[in-house]
């Protein structure tokens, strides 16, 4: 259990930082081309427009992350107020203070989301305008004032402190282990403090002595950013995925290693990358004996091939120990991708910040309201999750249920996030799934559930929406009828593929018996099983009331070749990312056709009874028949 907790833990740190870095991610490229261009070095020098490049990475930057950070706490207010609070400790340092943002950013946001609920039924009708904006003006100054006299001298110290590290490593020629520090320094943007404040002048001495210089590589290596770049090329979700050929291109020949500074800080752990990579290129330096002859800068493959002293030894030892930093980080990173939770994409990172309020998700789940108020007539629901054919189904089975009884005349229906038809009023979704819906259908009304088989949660929809709906059980059933365009399927569900008094280690073990099951069953192809785990991995197939439904991805729809379950009951529970998991159902849908039953399992679970029973039935017949009841 210790152990899950240090997992859940370190994710929610991960999230944390990546959650205020990754939406601006557009601005760190922006600033990269204009650095890339237009400073000295650049490819077009050009001083007026040059001017751009200092404002932009020590205040828009930072501030834009002190106003995510903020907003991700307490929306609008605690974005206004960290990015107050964020001010006070860029001006209070001369360095890009990023690290002083993420501190500030959500600390403003958090304060004033505890005085809006201190406050909340207590102010009298009219005021409420003038104590918001008071509020958040004296709040977020006295943080600015006092992030600009205590955080932003403490920042200063623990960097000031990275910097010596560094100097004493060089100074007793510890070279290799200089990556320890360089690279996590590299992270916080000190970058050029270590190259042109220590590591430049003592090279220079040496160039001076003995003609090119070891220490002006240790910084200006691209490898361990290009092999990191390079894995969320192959290993990485959505938008950087996307988006990380072209920060390669920028930070390879544009020589700009702050671009992949924010994809470390997004999975925290590609720092071990990252350190690695340093460390093998410089070990490979010394060994070949590469060296420069001039400062690279920027730290580009062009700027280090230019400084290489002509001679053929030279060029090998430093195209060397680039590659060789390059293919470790490269190999560490991909196996830090593929084997730890990602969150899908840049813009869902966005909305991970949620996670570090603390609160795991309960049996019974919650609704977060996303954007305004339920809109009117309301023709049109829709659940969407990855591949649209497993806790999609199931929640939207609930829900219909709750439709027909309240006589709403509303189309309830679920979809993958793909193919979110543009006309859905209302989209619910898993809450890490949440901004990708809201980028495809941007102006529905959007709901985040932890938890698809709370039903006592839709009551609260339910109870918003029958004001202004009304219609017969009869035609309800004959719309559910046309939408789902299935018949009985109760053949799928079959005996031999239900498995009793099951143990496993791990999810990964679960689900890759669950999978097994299904090819085995002729359901599916083998290569199902391996979307099965990535799917896991994106997004967590835990429904809540102990019930996993492993599946694959939208992709992996392909593999499929006919509807087929398999149900596995676990008495003593696996773990799945914190939950315990007690009942299993791997899920390969074909057409649609496993919706139907897919919708009796998701009514039968709704109810713990009926999962107690499930978990404590004695034989294959006895389970298929709590699910067949209903």
């Amino acid at each position: 259990m210790a152990q899950s907790n240090i997992k859940v833990a370190v994710q929610k740190f991960g999230n944390f930082l990546s959650s205020m870095v990754m939406p601006n991610i557009g601005a760190f490229i922006a600033w990269g081309l204009i650095t890339a261009l237009f400073i000295p070095t650049g490819f077009f020098p050009n001083e007026n427009l040059a001017k751009l490049v200092d404002p932009m990475v020590k205040y828009l930057l930072p501030l834009l992350i002190g106003y995510t950070g903020g907003k991700l706490v307490h929306d609008q207010r605690g974005g206004v107020v960290g990015a107050i609070a964020t001010m006070g400790v860029i001006v209070g340092s001369d360095i890009p203070m990023f690290l002083g943002a993420m501190i500030m950013g959500p600390l403003g946001g958090y304060i004033i989301k505890k005085f809006d609920q201190f406050i909340e039924g207590k102010v009298k009708t009219g005021f409420e305008m003038l104590i918001n904006n008071f509020s958040a003006g004296i709040l977020g100054g006295i943080l600015a004032i006092l992030a600009f006299l205590g955080v932003s001298p403490a920042v200063d110290g623990f960097t000031g402190a990275l910097v010596v590290g560094v100097d004493w490593m060089v100074a007793h020629g510890l070279l290799p282990l200089t990556s320890i520090l360089i690279e996590p320094a590299k992270i916080l943007f000190l970058n050029n403090a270590i190259n042109h404040g220590i590591l430049s002048p003592i090279g220079a001495e040496q160039i001076r002595t003995n003609g090119q210089s070891i220490l002006l590589l240790l910084e200006t290596n691209p490898g361990p950013g290009l092999g990191i770049l390079l894995a969320y090329c192959f290993f990485g979700k959505g938008t950087a995925k996307q988006s990380a050929p072209g920060a390669a291109i920028i930070h390879f020949i544009g020589g700009i290693h702050e671009i992949y500074f924010p994809y470390v800080l997004m999975r925290p752990l590609l720092i071990i990358a990252a350190i690695l990579g340093g460390m093998s290129g410089v070990f490979t330096f010394v060994l070949l004996g590469g060296g420069l002859q001039a400062v690279a800068s920027p730290g580009s493959i062009l700027a280090i091939l230019a400084a290489t002293p002509g001679n053929a030894g030279s060029y090998v030892a430093n195209i060397s120990g680039v590659l060789v930093a390059a293919i470790v980080s490269f190999i560490v990173g991909s196996l830090i991708l593929k084997t730890g939770k990602q969150t899908e994409d840049l813009d869902e990172a966005a909305r991970k910040m949620q996670e570090m309020k603390g609160k795991k998700s309960s049996v019974a789940g919650s609704f977060t309201k996303q954007q305004g108020e339920v809109p009117a007539s309301v023709q049109k629901i829709v659940f969407a999750c990855d591949a649209g054919m497993g806790s999609s189904a199931m929640g939207a089975s609930l829900l219909r249920k709750k439709v027909k009884q309240a006589n709403l005349n509303i189309s309830v229906t679920n979809t993958a996030i793909s193919n979110i038809p543009s006309e859905a009023q209302i989209v619910i979704t898993q809450k890490e799934l949440t901004p990708r819906a809201q980028n495809k259908v941007p102006d529905a009304y959007h709901i985040s559930v932890d938890n698809f088989l709370s039903s006592p949660e839709y009551d609260k929809l339910i109870d918003q929406l029958k004001n202004d709906h009304t219609t017969s059980k009869a035609e309800e059933e004959k719309k559910v009828s046309a939408e789902n365009n299935t018949d009985s399927n109760d053949g799928l569900l079959k005996e031999e593929n239900v498995f009793l008094n099951q143990h496993f280690s791990s999810k990964e073990e679960a689900i890759r018996f669950a999978g097994s099951v299904l090819v085995k069953g002729g359901y599916v192809e083998e290569n199902y099983v391996e979307a099965m785990i990535e799917r896991d991995n994106m997004t967590s197939t835990y429904m809540g009331n102990d019930v996993a439904i492993p599946h694959g991805t939208e992709e992996a729809k392909k593999n499929v070749l006919r509807s087929g379950f398999t149900v596995i009951q676990v008495p003593e529970g696996v773990d799945f990312d914190g939950e315990k998991v007690r009942l299993i159902f791997g899920i390969a849908g074909k057409d649609g056709t496993h919706l139907e039953i897919l919708s009796g399992i998701a009514i039968t679970c709704s109810d713990m009874d009926n999962i107690e029973k499930m978990v404590h039935a004695k034989s294959a017949k006895e389970l298929m028949t709590i699910i067949q009841r209903n």
